[in-house]
């Protein structure tokens, strides 16, 4: 038999090519809910600040799939005991890790679902995968919810150390050209083992481990949370806040998208739990029905949503100012009467709804290293392993634990 009929090729820039054996992980792969994932952009709008970052979510999903290929490889190297079933589905719980994910990534992830986050809607989709492929998925579905015997399993899927954040810091460095994040992906994945149960690194590989941290650190700073992106964020929001106050103000406005009409009219909440007609939407949702809609609601007869969208289409964003709260605070007060102002001259609506689609206070939150619940931990002999910062040159890792808080103001370049 042809060998090369036995598996896929997948040619990836990141990590080389990736082989993927004919079976259930390649079936999953070929699902209309993973292929979903090639009209989903990895970093959202960031791509409006860095113009290579059109990566989508699929290509992330397919590099994490190849790294657990590697590690698993490599700690069965290394004496632990993995059977074939627990291999697959550790894959397939990488490979589906973030098919929960709606359009623009995290964009709006907590606009169109009350009480919502993406991990939820990924356990939800491999329970209605798992009823398709007749239980197959039974394995990978204890190993996503850390409910198989062998813990480290999901320490692959989910931890301070995981296929998908190595795989992201990786991959989105290389297609924003920020350097700084690039991470040596295979000397953290040879140097790991299971020790009492849980992933460790061996201690040859602390600095490769303090190179990840640090460029979580860089790539949170110089792209996750670049000021252009939290602005750009934030206008998509108002423009849907805006849709949700007309329709709840009784006016007709043209949704093209019939998934996106149902969030947006229904106003769905998570809290008790996801329900299959939010799931049935939810998968028809990809980035096109964003901008499709962005595109119509350009020629609105509403001055503020038709604004807000040529803003959108035109790249015109809104500006962010970073200030501590008490001056961001005072700040605010400056910018609304400005905004007021701004607004009744070009013969807008000016009341204080209308310009509230026109600024925002926040603030961003990083935190490159977390050592308490989740820590990372080094193996110094054979009998030992100690929490990374332990092990490390404590000063400036217990510095990269601090998490950073950034309030900041976003609003109009025009005042």
């Amino acid at each position: 038999m042809d060998k090369s009929s036995q598996y896929k090729i997948f040619s990836d820039p990141v990590h080389g090519f990736i082989t993927i054996p004919k079976g259930t992980i390649l079936r999953l792969i070929d699902h209309p809910y993973v292929q979903r994932l090639r009209r989903i952009r990895q970093l959202g709008l960031g791509y409006l600040v860095f113009p290579a970052a059109e990566h989508s979510r699929f290509s992330h999903a397919i590099g994490a799939l190849e790294l657990g290929q590697r590690v698993l490889k490599n700690l069965r190297e290394k004496d632990t005991t993995i059977s074939d079933a627990e291999v697959t589905g550790t894959l397939i719980a990488i490979l589906l890790h973030d098919v929960g994910h709606g359009p623009l990534s995290h964009t709006l992830e907590h606009t169109l679902i009350e009480d919502f986050n993406h991990e939820m809607m990924s356990l939800k989709i491999m329970e209605n995968l798992n009823k398709e492929f007749e239980g197959e998925l039974n394995t990978a579905i204890k190993i996503f919810k850390d409910q198989y015997p062998k813990k480290f399993l999901h320490q692959l899927i989910s931890s301070q150390l995981d296929m998908d954040r190595l795989d992201y810091l990786k991959r989105d460095s290389f297609f924003t050209g920020v350097s700084e994040g690039s991470v040596g992906i295979n000397r953290i994945l040879k140097t790991m083992r299971v020790f009492k149960g849980n992933v460790v690194i061996e201690k040859k590989g602390i600095y490769a481990v303090e190179n990840y941290i640090l460029s979580r650190r860089l790539m949170y700073m110089q792209v996750y949370l670049h000021k252009t992106v939290v602005s750009a964020d934030a206008l998509l929001r108002k423009i849907f806040k805006r849709v949700r106050y007309l329709i709840d103000a009784g006016e007709d406005v043209e949704i093209p998208s019939m998934p996106l009409t149902y969030f947006l009219s229904k106003n769905p909440s998570s809290k008790k739990r996801i329900t299959q007609k939010m799931l049935e939407n939810y998968i028809a949702l990809d980035d096109h029905d964003v901008y499709i809609c962005i595109k119509r609601w350009a020629a609105s007869e509403d001055l503020i949503l038709s604004d807000l969208s040529h803003r959108f289409l035109s790249r015109q964003l809104f500006r962010t100012t970073f200030a501590d709260r008490k001056e961001r605070d005072k700040l605010q007060e400056e910018i609304q009467a400005k905004t007021k102002k701004y607004l009744k001259k070009q013969g807008f609506p000016h009341d204080d709804e209308s310009i509230s689609y026109y600024y925002e206070a926040n603030e961003s939150y990083s935190e490159a290293y977390r050592y308490e619940n989740e820590s990372i931990w080094i193996l110094e002999d054979n009998n030992k392993a100690v929490e990374f910062s332990k092990a490390a040159d404590t000063k400036h890792i217990i510095a990269l634990t601090e998490p950073v808080v950034k309030p900041y103001l976003v609003h109009l370049k025009e005042i």
